[in-house]
């Protein structure tokens, strides 16, 4: 019964992850923050889904009621990461949270699986939850000091200082280990100062071009990266080395622009290549291994070996959780997590784990492009070419893709060191992302003060239109009313002369009425006189 539902459980794990993966890449083409907040509501769903269901498949593989109090500390530990970024940092990429919190609980179950078995049950299983706690306060940390301090492209040569003098340390004090001089021990806890080291070569690569991409200081720049990876050689980490190597060459060539400068760095690091096989036995044994594992079985092919067997056995669908055999494989909680991932859960599972690490990948490019700051922009693509990079040599080598380098699987595998540089490479983003959305914000803010600017300059100009559009509507209605003024002072004069011309006229009309025009009946006698004297004379002639 328990292998029957051991079995239903890995498929639904499969589905669940599947329905993850998706929607880590459509986000991208939602278009509205409500579209993306449900996406982002939907993931977190799927993430406690898995935790569940893979650490129920294990309960009831073992019937270990300590599977069920890690994952109650491993769920309550995600929900913290999740609220805690969403309360403090409402501004950051919650796509880059949910998928670090994916990664970290599917490294978490198969450490807890490997764990399970161990001289010490659960042991590293409690010791990476404690990593993971730890690795979160400086994650919560990182950004804000990202944001307020912004002279950190000024420190070039302190971290050039810094990180090849602790590279330098471990090159001449630390222990050998596995033919590589890696780590020191300070008690019970391992450090890596490579892995620290490579987010302050970064600092310095980008403050360094950011200032200057002339001749001269590239010169000063390559000669300087150049010795860091040569350390890194002398230690025989050659895993870090490469990452280092092809970091800088990648941000040289963004920087520059210059493809003459990529192909003399493609050129120099085969040439050296060449001359690390010839000169280091390490390198020549796991490129043996990495020619023919099996024929090179019992002298460095065995990891590599293993590695393939537990791959093939697992197939598309995976054993089953503790139906596999990945306490076979050498160091299978650091450096070969991927193949006993890939034998118990199956390929499909982890191909969607490696789709994850794509998806982070592609949102660190995008904070790249979208950052107005230089010195920002070389950070966010040195970062994220650093994880990436880093991936691709994890999953190559324990796959026969490339020799095996050693490296680890960002917050897949087991380790303090490589988990607390993942984290506070993430906090890097995070903050860099905020820097993006205040560099947006303040955008908008100029855009806006600027329209309001252009409002008040026409607000202005409608005013003094206005005014002057008054002032002369006053100037015309001032002349009208002159105008009017003087018309009806003419007009008044005119009037007056063609009284006083009236006065005059009827004065001597009315003097010449007097002495000849008379009322009729006075001038009747008179006439009447004048007849009668005529005829009188008349009749005297006759």
């Amino acid at each position: 019964m328990a292998n029957i539902i051991i079995q239903v459980l890995k498929y639904l794990i499969i589905i669940l992850m599947a329905a993850y993966t998706f929607s880590c890449f459509s986000i991208f083409t939602r278009s509205y923050e409500d579209e993306e907040n449900k996406v982002l509501i939907r993931q977190d769903v799927l993430l406690f889904m898995i935790q569940i269901t893979a650490f129920i498949a294990m309960y009831f593989a073992t019937q270990d009621l300590r599977m069920m109090f890690i994952y109650g500390a491993l769920a309550v530990i995600v929900m913290a990461v999740i609220l805690l970024y969403n309360l403090i940092y409402p501004n950051v990429s919650r796509l880059v949270v949910n998928n670090m919190c994916m990664l970290i609980t599917a490294g978490m179950i198969m450490i807890t699986r490997l764990s399970a078995q161990s001289k010490s049950p659960y042991g590293i299983a409690i010791r990476q939850l404690v990593f993971v706690v730890v690795g979160i306060v400086f994650g919560l940390i990182v950004p804000v000091l990202i944001r307020k301090m912004t002279f950190l492209e000024n420190w070039t040569y302190i971290y050039a200082a810094v990180g090849g003098a602790a590279l330098l340390i471990v090159a001449l004090f630390a222990a050998t280990l596995g033919g590589a001089k890696l780590s020191f021990n300070i008690g019970p806890v391992s450090l890596q100062p490579s892995e620290f080291v490579k987010i302050l070569f970064v600092f310095f690569v980008a403050a360094s071009l950011n200032k200057s991409t002339e001749f001269k200081n590239v010169v000063v720049t390559t000669a300087i990266a150049a010795a860091h990876v040569l350390i890194l050689v002398l230690s025989t980490d050659l895993g870090a080395a490469l990452i280092y190597f092809i970091v800088y060459l990648i941000m040289l060539y963004v920087a520059t622009r210059q493809p003459l400068y990529a192909i003399a760095g493609v050129a120099a690091g085969c040439g050296a290549a060449v001359v690390g096989y010839h000169l280091f036995s390490h390198i020549k044994v796991r490129v043996a291994a990495w020619q023919d594992p099996f024929a090179a079985y019992s002298e460095g092919g065995y990891q590599i070996a293993q590695s393939l067997f537990a791959i093939g056995s697992g197939g598309w669908f995976g054993t089953g959780l503790f139906r596999g055999q990945p306490d076979t494989i050498p160091v299978a909680e650091t450096d070969l997590i991927f193949s006993a991932m890939t034998e118990e859960m199956g390929l499909i599972f982890t191909l969607c784990l490696i789709l994850v690490c794509v998806s982070c990948y592609v949102m660190f490019l995008n904070i790249a492009m979208e950052l107005r700051n230089f010195f920002y922009k070389l950070v966010a693509l040195g970062l994220g070419t650093c994880y990436i990079f880093q991936v691709f040599l994890q999953i190559g080598g324990v796959t026969k893709f490339i020799p095996l380098t050693g490296v680890t699987l960002p917050f897949v595998s087991y380790g303090g060191s490589s988990l607390l540089s993942t984290m506070i490479m993430f906090g890097i983003i995070q903050g860099l992302y905020i820097v993006r959305e205040d560099e947006e914000a303040e955008e908008e803010h100029q855009i806006e003060m600027q329209r309001a600017r252009q409002r008040n300059r026409s607000r202005q100009n409608e005013r003094r239109r206005q005014s002057s559009s008054n002032a002369k509507s006053g100037r015309s209605r001032q002349d009208g009313r002159d105008r009017r003024r003087e018309y009806d002072g003419d007009n008044r004069d005119r009037a007056r002369q063609r009284e006083r011309d009236l006065r005059n006229e009827s004065g001597r009309t009315t003097g010449k009425k007097t002495t000849k025009s008379r009322p009729r009946f006075e001038d009747v006698p008179e006439q009447r006189q004048q007849r009668q004297r005529r005829t009188r004379s008349e009749q005297r002639v006759r």
